[in-house]
């Protein structure tokens, strides 16, 4: 199983990238392994200024839905159009092409709060 060690990590399951004054937030390998060939995606929050741990979409495969969930406070500034057309590619490349949405935290600070890899891999 892959954990970037680059990474954050939440207890939902979801990675955090930081770049600049954003964050890319996806599934992680883990999730995308349990939840099964992903089949549609849904984002209707971007513009949307969440709390943490507020719901910014879901994630739809064969066997379930889920929701995913804001690791930090903040407005979602962009989902990723790609997977409108191509979900699977979460399954594929969960941590570079299958980002799901950019995120303009409230305070940056709050993504040193989450798990590193080495935490995830205990939780996990």
């Amino acid at each position: 199983m892959n954990i970037p060690d680059n990474l954050k990590y939440t207890k939902d399951h979801e990675w955090i990238r930081t770049e600049g004054d954003v964050i890319f937030i996806g599934i992680t390998d883990y999730a995308q392994n349990e939840l099964g060939d992903i089949v549609y995606i849904e984002v209707e929050t971007v513009g949307e200024k969440l709390d943490k741990e507020e719901t910014f979409g879901t994630i739809e495969a064969v066997k379930t839905v889920s929701d995913m969930f804001m690791p930090v406070a903040g407005e979602v500034v962009e989902f990723n159009e790609e997977l409108e057309q191509n979900p699977e590619i979460i399954n594929n490349d969960p941590y570079e092409k299958g980002w799901v949405v950019k995120v303009k935290p409230e305070n940056m600070g709050d993504v040193n709060g989450l798990l590193s890899a080495e935490a995830y891999k205990e939780l996990i």
